[in-house]
């Protein structure tokens, strides 16, 4: 094992010069496929020229939906009010109605409510889960109160990138509008004292297929153009001007690119930073794109995805909180801890954030680093009540926090780039699906085979322990093949863990279960032994155990070939 992060790489992070780029990307409005993205993207692309990376930008057909005028009037008094990315648009004269009050949106806020043809009055920020909801309930319209006076811009679509043949029904299909707290807040206690206030939508919307660029940054490792590598990735289109949501991410993707290429000697596997359009207006269709284009590539070369999103905000104190999957989260914690002195807590990779490489099975961390330390619970406004507003300017992007977690970036690059055999802790992913099994795994007994599923995880844990302990000093050509193995592993374990267990799929920008493959044999645990609903939960809980036992043997098998490199 390397240093975490030799002191002269952390001292060189330098402030000054990210916020000189920041400057610079400050001067644009980025929407997905426009003509001022594209011109922001050549500043970008000269800069990392500039730092010694190879770059290439590609341009592709993306499913944008960028919104443009609203208007709502309440018994004729119009109010402030703002379209949402993937709304329908308004019919001639608006979109008219006494609305159906639904609360925060949920499953049970929806039940026993004919919202039929109806608009629907939600609390909080327009999400996917909501618009599904309310798309599938019948409804025409949607009226979201945010919980401030600030009102945020959000894309609706639940479907993960450009929608397929496959995917375009699920597409949303209502016309949403947003209004603040106090506004929506009259309308929804004009209906509680049961008055009937008529409220007319009028939403303008330029959804359709753009060309929009991806900036491809690489430089080589020892291995050469075709030896793996860790990709970074951020997005680069914006709400408004997005100083903080996403320049300063850009700028710290930057700095790290710099240091990392003034010391590309020390590397051992090559380093690729992706800048993504499409993340805010195409529902992460760049990432997606690049995943479905480059499938077999990253397959076979992308040791881990490394995601950076609004870095370095004015009063983000909180760094204990940054997501990585299990086998990265020692990486997280460990530079959170050495710059912060937080005690590192985490959380489980969220569907967001461009991270689109779930299917393929490359293991991913981080996303945005630092959050405000108090947010309301509906907010989802942990970065700041100016994110997705035009409020996102360069005053709220603190240069010290800036510079701190662009450290924390460093690090973690750092370690992915230069140890021997890269450091992916399959031993916690297999505790981590133990404690899984746990939970249902006594329902279970004696209807449901279960124990040797355990027994695979637990062998899994124990090999994976066993190469821990011997990837100190080994020899290249051990390192290259326990590298390769513990790929293999990551291409089994990640999808088991992340997707329903289709690795060609995009799953929804939903929420999904832990280790979403074992829902099935939850279902079945769930249900009555002898019942009828047992029988037919059990048809998928086989099939669930078949696609996990397979997941575990293809791991087993690629930590014995480790084990067997490194003579462990």
């Amino acid at each position: 094992m390397t240093d975490a992060l030799p002191e002269s790489l952390t001292a060189a992070v330098s402030g000054p010069e990210m916020m000189a780029s920041l400057r610079e990307i400050a001067r644009w409005v980025k929407l997905s496929g426009t003509a001022e993205e594209r011109e922001a993207f050549g500043f970008l692309e000269k800069r990392m020229k500039d730092y010694g990376f190879r770059t290439n930008l590609l341009l592709h057909d993306a499913f944008i939906s960028l919104p443009g005028k609203a208007s709502v009037m309440v018994d004729g008094r119009a109010i402030t009010a703002i379209t949402q990315s993937f709304s329908q648009p308004s019919p001639a004269g608006g979109l008219s109605g006494v609305p159906v009050y639904v609360g925060h949106g949920g499953e049970a806020d929806f039940t026993g409510k004919d919202v039929k043809g109806r608009i629907v009055l939600v609390e909080g920020m327009a999400t996917p889960a909501v618009s599904q909801r309310a798309t599938n309930a019948g409804a025409a319209g949607q009226l979201h109160i945010s919980h401030h006076e600030h009102i945020h811009e959000m894309c609706i679509s639940p479907v993960w990138g450009s929608p397929g043949a496959s995917t375009k029904d699920g597409m949303p299909r209502t016309v949403v509008c947003s209004v603040n707290n106090a506004d929506g807040g009259a309308i929804r206690d004009a209906l509680a004292q049961g008055k009937q206030p008529q409220v007319t939508l009028h939403a303008e919307v330029d959804t359709g297929w753009r060309k929009t660029p991806i900036l491809e940054c690489e430089i080589d490792g020892p291995d050469g153009a075709d030896g793996p590598f860790v990709l970074m990735s951020g997005h680069y289109d914006t709400w408004y001007y997005g100083v903080m949501d996403n320049g300063s991410a850009n700028c710290g993707m930057m700095e790290v690119g710099r240091l990392v290429a003034q010391r590309r000697s020390s590397l051992k596997r090559g380093f690729r930073i992706c800048f993504w359009s499409g993340h805010s207006h195409g529902r992460y269709s760049g990432s997606a794109w690049y995943a479905d284009s480059h499938w077999d590539e990253l397959d076979r070369r992308c040791v881990a995805h490394v995601n950076v999103d609004s870095l370095g905000g004015a009063g983000a104190t909180v760094l204990e909180n940054t997501a990585a999957m299990t086998e990265l989260k020692h990486l997280a914690a460990e530079a959170v801890q050495a710059h912060t002195n937080q005690t590192y807590k985490g959380k489980r990779k969220a569907r967001s954030s461009d991270d689109s490489f779930v299917g393929i099975g490359v293991p991913s961390m981080m996303g945005s680093i630092s959050e405000q330390p108090a947010k309301h619970a509906q907010a989802r406004n942990a970065l700041g009540w100016w994110w997705h507003t035009p409020h996102d300017t360069i005053d709220k992007v603190d240069e010290a926090n800036l510079v701190r977690d662009t450290r924390v970036l460093l690090q973690v690059c750092w370690r992915l780039l230069t140890e021997a055999v890269v450091p992916l802790d399959h031993a916690a992913t297999a505790s981590a699906l133990l404690q899984e099994f746990s939970q249902f795994a006594a329902k279970l007994e004696g209807r449901f085979p279960v124990a040797p599923l355990v027994e695979a995880a637990k062998a899994l844990q124990s090999k994976a322990e066993a190469v821990a302990k011997h990837a100190g000093a080994v020899s290249a050509e051990a390192a290259a093949k326990a590298n390769a193995a513990l790929m293999r592993a990551s291409r089994a374990l990640v999808p088991a863990d992340y997707t329903a267990g289709d690795r060609f799929l995009h799953p929804h920008a939903l929420p999904m279960p832990n280790w979403a493959t074992l829902q099935p044999l939850r279902d079945l645990a769930a249900t009555e032994a002898g019942s009828d609903a047992e029988k037919y939960a059990a048809v998928d809980a086989l099939r669930a155990r078949n696609r996990v036992a397979h997941a575990l043997r293809e791991a087993n098998a690629a930590l014995d070939a480790a084990k067997a490199a490194l003579g462990a």
